[in-house]
Order: C-alpha cells, then sequence, then structure tokens
C-alpha cells in the first residue's frame, strides 16, 4: 500500500480496514528497501497512527514493531506509554527502550507495567533499582522471581527496608542465592520479628520469653550465616554488625568458641586498626602477651582474654592435626580453664566472671545439642 492510497483511504475507513492498513505500512517499513525521504514519509504517516481513536490500530502497530529493532524509537516509547494491553508488547519484548525509558515507565505506570517491566529477559540494575525503590509489592516479587535481572547488593538492603514486613517478599529473598551476606542478616531479623509478633507465638511464650527465643535464634543463625559467608562478603558484614550493634563481646566469644577463626580475624582487623597478614600471623602462632595486646587494641574486655587463647589454642591443634575435636570440647575446656582459677585468685570481678562462664555453659549445651542432632541425622541416614 502507497503512502499516498493510505492517506486518501484513512478517514473514511473502518476499524478493521485502519489496523489492516496500519500492520501492512508498519512491516513495509521494516522489510522493504526505501530511499530517506521514502523512509521518512512512512514514518511520518506511523507516527499519526499513535494519534488514531482506536486503540486496535496502536495494538497493530504495538505487535508489528515490539520485536523489531529497526522500528521508529519514538513510536515504541510512545506505545510504551499507551494502555496496558498495547503498553505489554512493548515493555516485555522491545529491545529499543533504554533504561531511561523503562524507569520513566515504572514511575508513571501501573502495577501491571511494572510487573511486566520486571519480567523482561533483561533487567538493568538501574531498572532493578527502581522497581525496587517505587514499584508495587506485586512488581518487586515479579522481579526477584526473574533471575537474569541484575539487582545490586544495595538495592537488596533497600528492599529489605523498605518490603522486608511482607511474607512473600521474605520468602523470595531467602531463596535468592544472590544475597550477600548482611542482606541474609538483615532477613533473619525481619523474619525473626515477624515470628515474634505473630498471636500464636505470644499467647504460647508471652511477650518477654518470645523475644528472648528469637533473639537466641537470631544470633544462632548469624554464626550460620558466618560460615557460609564468601571471605570478600566478611567486611559488608562486620559493618552490617557494627551498625546494627549486634557485633558484641558475646557474639565474638561465639565466633572463636565455634571455630570462625578467619571471620574473628577479620572482626579484629574492623576492631583494632591491624592488617590482616599481623592479626592472621598472632592468631596462628602468636603468644600470650601478643594475643592480649591485639585483643586489647580491638577492645575486648579483660575477662575475655583467658578464654579467648584457650580456644585460639585448641583450634591450632586442630589445624596442625594433633587434636581431633569439635566445638562442645573447645568450649569446655575454655570453661575449666576460667570458672576454677578466677574463682579462686579473685583476678576477674566475679561478676564479669559468672556471665562469662553462663555463656559458655550455653553454648555447651547448644553444642551438645547440635551433636545429638547431627548423630539422630546420621542414624536415620544410614
Amino acid at each position: 500500500m502507497s503512502i499516498q492510497h493510505y492517506l486518501k483511504m484513512i478517514d473514511n475507513a473502518s476499524v478493521a480496514q485502519r489496523c489492516h492498513a496500519a500492520s501492512a505500512l508498519a512491516h513495509i517499513y521494516l522489510q522493504t528497501e526505501m530511499d530517506t525521504d521514502e523512509r521518512s514519509s512512512t514514518e511520518s504517516v506511523l507516527t499519526l497512527l499513535l494519534d488514531d481513536p482506536s486503540p486496535k490500530v496502536r495494538l497493530a502497530l504495538a505487535e508489528a514493531f515490539s520485536t523489531s529493532a529497526h522500528a521508529p524509537a519514538h513510536i515504541v516509547a510512545s506505545l510504551a506509554r499507551d494502555q496496558i494491553e498495547i503498553a505489554t508488547y512493548m515493555l516485555g519484548r522491545s529491545t529499543l527502550l533504554s533504561d531511561t525509558d523503562l524507569i520513566d515507565c515504572i514511575s508513571g505506570g501501573s502495577c501491571e507495567a511494572q510487573k511486566i517491566i520486571a519480567g523482561r529477559p533483561k533487567v538493568s540494575f538501574a531498572v532493578s533499582a527502581a522497581i525496587v525503590e517505587i514499584g508495587e509489592t506485586a512488581a518487586v516479587l515479579e522481579l526477584l522471581a526473574n533471575t537474569q535481572a541484575q539487582i545490586a547488593d544495595i538495592s537488596f538492603r533497600r528492599l529489605i527496608e523498605r518490603l522486608g514486613h511482607v511474607a512473600e517478599v521474605r520468602a523470595l529473598l531467602a531463596e535468592n542465592e544472590r544475597l550477600p551476606a548482611d542482606c541474609r542478616h538483615a532477613l533473619a531479623i525481619r523474619i525473626a520479628d515477624a515470628l515474634c509478633q505473630m498471636d500464636m507465638v505470644m499467647a504460647l511464650m508471652g511477650e518477654r520469653r518470645a523475644k528472648t527465643v528469637t533473639q537466641e535464634a537470631c544470633v544462632r543463625a548469624s554464626i550460620s550465616l558466618v560460615a557460609a559467608t564468601p571471605f570478600e562478603e566478611y567486611p559488608a558484614l562486620i559493618e552490617h554488625l557494627q551498625l546494627r550493634g549486634d557485633l558484641t563481646t558475646a557474639f565474638v566469644i561465639r565466633i572463636v568458641a565455634s571455630g570462625k577463626i578467619d571471620f574473628f580475624a577479620a572482626v579484629l582487623v574492623a576492631l583494632s586498626g591491624y592488617n590482616l597478614g599481623r592479626i592472621r600471623g598472632l592468631l596462628i602462632d602468636g603468644r600470650a602477651a601478643g594475643l592480649n595486646a591485639l585483643f586489647g587494641a580491638a577492645g575486648l574486655p579483660d575477662s575475655t582474654y583467658r578464654s579467648l587463647g584457650v580456644a585460639l589454642h585448641a583450634w591450632r591443634g586442630v589445624a596442625s592435626g594433633k587434636l581431633s575435636i569439635g566445638a562442645r570440647e573447645v568450649i569446655l575446656r575454655m570453661i575449666e580453664q576460667i570458672a576454677p582459677h578466677d574463682r579462686a585468685t579473685g583476678s576477674v570481678p566475679p561478676a564479669a566472671n559468672d556471665d562469662m562462664v553462663s555463656l559458655l555453659k550455653r553454648l555447651y549445651l547448644d553444642a551438645i545439642r547440635e551433636n545429638a542432632r547431627e548423630q539422630a541425622s546420621a542414624i536415620a541416614a544410614a
């Protein structure tokens, strides 16, 4: 169909005829070799079709142009902002939409438009950030379900802040292997808070007991998280724990007692200002005086020095193959070392000593339970 013929028939044509003509003209534009003037004229007529009162005509254009990399960019951008039945073709398929176009559609579009963008085969970091920041919950869920979407660590952090209270969001985040360690910790806190506020939990335990139980669960989850965290993510996780106030003396004791010595070294780097090489040297073969100086520089209480030293000595033996023991035996050595000695000499204030012994005894019971669970699993699997 020639441009002249189309212009003559457009005013008196039915919707069906205009749809057929629009589709034919779009395919001519995409598939036919034209000189510059003819292409410019065709593009002008196609642009006029954006003002057609019937959405069916614009839908015909969208169907023709949605999968082409040679469609007129301004027509694609306009159709992407049309009513959702038309915009769907462009938002879901067109590769001509820039990040700016997509972000604009997220900002001014409906929830359905946001969902379509979130499910695109390619979603950039910038587009994901926009969905996380202003998208409807349904669009965020679609984004998290899209394994091809690029999501930056900072967007994961913002998402937990903004929608961490939504159970469906928490579930998808928990399953997401891309979630950085500090976000996993924040997510665990959110989950614990949600459990603590459940009516059934409150009725069974009461508010005070529920908080205590969930706090203990969060600490255990944090220790498990450390074990699953790559070394390069240690600094971010440690900073996160510091900002939350969770990098406590008790947490450090738990880390060392459980044998997470590499993470302990990273903690000491953050707290003491010593470089990693020096700290590793002290942890591997440093004597008590050097270790105590390191612990002091990190701001650890004097009452922890002996128990930390005992644990480090035990884990050195395990690393060298001289000892074949686990966390339970290490914790027991820590208890046996500090409890009778300090109470006899009074070198440590009784209150501080009692706190340390109480913590270690709880860790010892936890280790016994964990060993029992592992043995039961082994027996069941045999």
